[in-house]
Formats: C-alpha cells, structure tokens, sequence
C-alpha cells in the first residue's frame, strides 16, 4: 500500500465510510435493516458482555494487530508453512505468516479429525486488514499456488474500513471469526450462495442460524471500492466480488476448509501436536 494510499484512506470523508451500509446479507426473518453504528451497539438483552470480541486498536486505524507465532509448534509444521508461503509467491505477500501458520494448524488439526472432508485446499481471509485491501486468499495447498484472491465483506457491526469488533450473536450483524467447513450450493437473492457450518463453538457456531454464507454483493466489486476507498458491508456474510465469486464458490466444494481470521480469535482446532501428526501422515492432502 502506498504511502498516499494510508494517507487517503485514513482520512475519508464519513460519508464515504458509511457508504453501502444499507445493503443487505442474508439474514434471519424479520432482521432490521439497522446501520452500522445501531448495529455496533445491540441491546444488551440479545449480547453478554463477552459475546463480543473487540480489538484494542482505533476502529479504523492502519496499524494491524500483531498475531504471534503458536507456541510449541513442531519445526515439520513449521518448516513446511514456510515452504508453502515461499511457493504462494507474491501474490500471497500480503498473507502473514502467523496468520497463515494459524490456518494450515487449523487445517490439518480437522482433517486429521475428519471434521474437513475436502483436502488439498484452503481459504484464508485475514480480517484485520482494511476491507480497502484484497485480504481473501484461496490457496492449492499441495501445489503451493494461490488459486483466487479478493475482496471480501466483513459485518456492518463489525466496524468501518477496520473490523475491531466480532460476535456469533444472533442480530449482531457481526463477522464471527474461526474455522468454516463450506457446506451444500443453492440459488439466493444474490445468486450462487454457498452454505458455512462454524466449527468453533461459542465463536461462530451459529453462523446456519444467522444465514452466513458465501455470496455476491455489488458493494465488494472493485469498482465500488474505488469509488469508496472500502468495500460495503454485509450482516456478517464474507461477501464476495460479483466478478469472481462463482470461482471462488466452485473452488471450495462441500466439506472445504475456511478460516477468517482477526484480532481475539480463539480456537481448539489450533492444535500443533494433531497437525504435525496429519502432516506426516497424509502431508497436505
């Protein structure tokens, strides 16, 4: 990111940050179409105090959170997440290596649980980087290649051009970090959607309930973020760019791996002793 770019982008205008708010995710019936700043502040009747998650940086600070390296972590996983990252090549420079050592752990952790059916393939999105940057990668993990990289939508509860704050409330129109396995395919309103099943309890396992799914939004596209200087947001959905969402889809058949990351996640799949294991087993695969 350029200099003029952080520069820009750190002092929009208002309007410009509250812009495609009003667009809407799926949602469960009857969800008002609130704003980003009601939905920031849901009644305390649906969030315990703990529900949410809340980054100790400004909400639309440049200045990204640390992730530190898993402690404990066998030098057979580590050496070959930085083989992968070596052979990502630079379209993966922007994936950091914590975040990425973070999703393979997470990986190989439920496959060799056979919780994710569909090896070989991994989804990324680190959503602690501004929505103003392409923070989704689709990675081929055995050929070490970056099958597709995009935007991608976090919840307008979320925050601005920054997401500091995470939930798995229901009405919360929050982004839930974690593990995803990618579920069954079928027509919405916005098209070719693609079912998510939350595997990290308490953290996104009600992202069925809340409709949070793979899907298209116009207010992803990379004319809007142009025009915007951000993507728009969504109720919680990893919107996707109209341009390259049935790809993306397609690429992450029923039974894949997705892991959003951002600052407080938590997970009991990051388990090093379980991964290294998978990983000397079967590899990648």
């Amino acid at each position: 990111m350029t200099v003029l770019n952080c520069c820009l982008r750190t002092f929009l205008p208002a309007a410009w940050l509250l812009a495609g708010a009003l667009t809407a995710c799926q949602s469960t019936v009857g969800e008002p179409a609130a704003g980003p700043l009601a939905a920031a502040t849901p009644s305390v009747a649906l969030v315990a105090a703990d529900s949410i998650k809340t980054a100790s940086t400004l909400p639309d600070s440049l200045q990204l959170t640390p992730v530190l390296p898993l402690p404990n972590l066998p030098d057979s996983v580590r050496q070959a997440v930085r083989a992968l990252q070596t052979k990502l090549g630079p379209e993966a420079a922007d994936l950091r290596a914590a975040v990425l050592e973070q999703a393979c752990v997470g990986y190989l952790t439920l496959r060799h649980a056979g919780r994710i059916q569909h090896g070989g393939v991994l989804a990324v999105a680190d959503m602690d980087l501004p929505s103003s940057e392409k923070r989704l990668w689709v990675l081929d993990l055995e050929a070490g290649r970056v099958l597709h990289h995009s935007h991608v939508a976090h919840g307008r509860g979320s925050g601005h051009l920054r997401a500091h704050r995470f939930s798995n409330v229901m009405k919360s129109a929050c982004t839930a970090l974690g593990f995803y396995r990618t579920q069954d395919t079928y027509g919405g309103k916005h098209g070719l959607s693609r079912r998510l099943h939350g595997l990290d309890a308490g953290q996104n396992s009600n992202a069925e309930s809340r409709y949070v799914v793979l899907h298209a939004a116009d207010y992803v596209s990379a004319s809007y973020v142009q025009q915007h200087g951000q993507a728009g947001y969504s109720r919680g959905c990893p919107a996707l760019p109209p341009d390259q969402y049935k790809a993306i889809i397609k690429s992450l058949p029923e039974g894949s791996c997705l892991f959003l990351s951002g600052p407080g996640v938590e997970s009991k799949w990051l388990n090093t002793e379980a991964a290294a294991q998978q990983l000397a087993a079967r590899g990648w695969r």
